[in-house]
């Protein structure tokens, strides 16, 4: 008997046991489905949080609190971690940084806080950011109506505010904001003008976003010291000698423990890092359902030899080899595996799709060869016991058996 022919003998088998085919099929289904659709998500975030950054500008530096380690967590081994530390920086740093460097174009300081807007009784829970008069170059994103604040309002901390467009439209409406007052925490602020969109950057939405200057800001919110710096290089060559002379500058006043200097590169190379052990933790967690698949296959096909017996025993009597029995059911697991992996690669793209309409995904081509891969290889794996068992049935017991 050749291949073709135990082939056709074992697809008539599935077909004649639809059911049990069904459910030996699904941990398998599952398995592939949970694969590509995890790695998918993983992927796509890493993509988006990779344009928003690079959206940032090839010559963005930023200035943290606390000690970045690049080699914290998991052994040691490139899975970066960052310290926890209290901010430390005064507007003292900024103006050592804009005097003594030769590289930087722009500093600001940065800060973030969650603040109540009220407008002729309408009020919105938003985030409100202090920033400096360069704003608009170092984060890309202009006024479209109206003006920015001055570097006079800035140094004499007035309460003035530019607006995001949905935050600008959520408490005004259709009613032009630009000149109109109205309170943070009970403090009254005149709009200037309207930023551009810029959409969301990870969980914050630029768009709905109230800009005010952060000397007002940290009186706002009675905070001591600044959370962050921004800075801007004067080119991308030049980002390097920006992050020595930001790092010698500021050890004059703190010690290195208490702040790092990033810029782009580095912040991708972090992010890469998490996202790609979370995706593979994730597919790992994912690819255990191929595992149980591949159980599930076994024991469902260890009763179909026990409900089979009499077949495989007449099969044998009339000149079946236990080698024709052997392939026939490592053949069956097979199919069952490629089978329910086609089915599991069309339902896991067809998730990343539907789930791409919310958030960003990336359907890998790796992901779906891996998971197709993995599938029938747990056939063949799992199939073998049974196929085994199958094979080594004696054909006179096979016959009697009841």
């Amino acid at each position: 008997m050749d291949l073709i022919e135990v082939t056709k003998v074992s697809l008539e088998a599935l077909k004649a046991n639809k059911t049990r085919s069904g459910l030996t099929m699904l941990g398998i289904v599952i398995g592939v489905t949970s694969v590509i659709l995890l790695t998918s998500i993983g992927s796509g975030l890493k993509t988006y949080i990779t344009k928003q950054l690079e959206g940032l500008g090839s010559n963005a530096v930023w200035v943290f609190p606390g000690e970045l380690n690049m080699n914290a967590g998991g052994g040691g081994e490139g899975v970066p971690g960052a310290g926890v530390a209290a901010s430390k920086f005064t507007f003292d740093h900024i103006k050592q940084l804009e005097g003594e460097s030769r590289t930087i174009k722009a500093v600001m300081a940065y800060t973030e806080n969650n603040g109540m807007m009220r407008y002729k009784g309408k009020s919105l829970i938003t985030q409100i950011a202090g920033v400096g008069p360069d704003y608009q170059e170092i984060r890309d994103q202009k006024v479209v109506d109206g003006s920015f604040f001055t570097r006079s309002q800035y140094n004499s901390a007035k309460k003035v505010a530019v607006l995001g467009k949905t935050a600008a439209e959520d408490l005004f409406g259709q009613e032009d904001p630009i000149g109109k007052k109205f309170t943070i925490s009970d403090q009254r602020y005149i709009i200037l003008g309207i930023l551009e969109e810029k959409g969301a950057m990870g969980s914050i939405d630029m768009d709905k976003q109230v800009i005010i200057p952060a000397t007002t800001a940290m009186h706002q919110f009675d905070m001591e010291y600044i959370q962050s710096l921004w800075v801007q290089s004067q080119d991308s060559e030049s980002v390097p000698q920006t992050k020595e002379e930001i790092e010698t500058i500021l050890l004059k006043t703190l010690d290195d423990e208490e702040f790092s200097v990033l810029d782009t590169k580095s912040v991708l190379g972090v992010v890469s890092s998490i996202l790609g052990v979370l995706t593979a933790a994730l597919s790992g967690i994912a690819a255990i359902s191929l595992v149980v698949g591949g159980i599930g296959i076994m024991n469902i096909m260890l009763v179909s030899v026990t409900e089979r017996t009499r077949e495989i025993g007449l099969r044998k009597a009339i000149g079946a080899t236990p080698k024709n029995i052997l392939t026939q059911f490592i053949v069956e697991a097979i199919v069952l595996s490629f089978v329910g992996g086609f089915i599991g690669i069309l339902l896991g793209v067809g998730g990343a799709l539907l789930v791409g309409r919310f958030f960003t995904t990336t359907i890998t081509p790796w992901s779906i060869g891996l998971a197709f891969f993995v599938s029938s290889l747990v056939g063949v794996i799992f199939g073998a016991a049974p196929a085994y068992k199958a094979s080594k049935l004696n054909p006179i017991d096979a016959l009697r058996y009841e």
